[in-house]
């Protein structure tokens, strides 16, 4: 009697398969999402600086910053003359930046403070600061009490 070799694999294989994936995967994807914050995160800190830079760059010619705001894309006021996002594209930023006063005892004159808030869901940093002084940090879980330095989550 010849012996026939079955070619294919058994349903048992094919399960002990997906079963490693699946481990693979749900070990691999919370990893994703956290490099693409943080990605994110580098790229509103790099909006952050250039944004100060053209505000300091505005203060020696007009003796101002400019102060405004950015709720969802739309800008107030309308014409200003600094990018507002991050990113390549206003309509598919991660980030919309504004500008204000560093605090209520301060001057648009004096001190500048940027900020950028996320167009995505980001649980441990609601939003990226920094002034014309220097100082920086976030709000969100990773600033609540903030620190003598900002937190490694939000300036590394």
């Amino acid at each position: 009697m010849r012996q026939r070799f079955q070619k294919g694999f058994t349903l048992i294989e094919l399960m002990i398969v997906v079963a490693i994936v699946a481990i693979l995967a749900s070990i691999a994807y919370p990893s994703y999402g956290w490099a693409v914050r943080k990605g994110r995160r580098a790229q509103a800190r790099t909006a952050i600086l250039d944004l100060l830079q053209q505000q300091e760059r505005f203060m020696t010619q007009n003796n101002t910053y400019v102060a405004f705001t950015n709720t969802n894309g739309v800008t107030t006021p309308a014409s200003v003359p600094f990018k507002t996002f991050a990113g390549d594209s206003p309509s598919d930023t991660p980030y919309h930046l504004s500008a204000a006063a560093c605090s209520t005892d301060s001057t648009i004159t004096e001190c500048v403070r940027v900020t950028a808030k996320p167009t995505f869901s980001d649980a441990e940093v609601s939003s990226l600061w920094a002034t014309s002084d220097g100082s920086r940090n976030c709000t969100g879980i990773a600033g609540t009490t903030p620190p003598a330095a900002p937190p490694k989550v939000c300036w590394p």
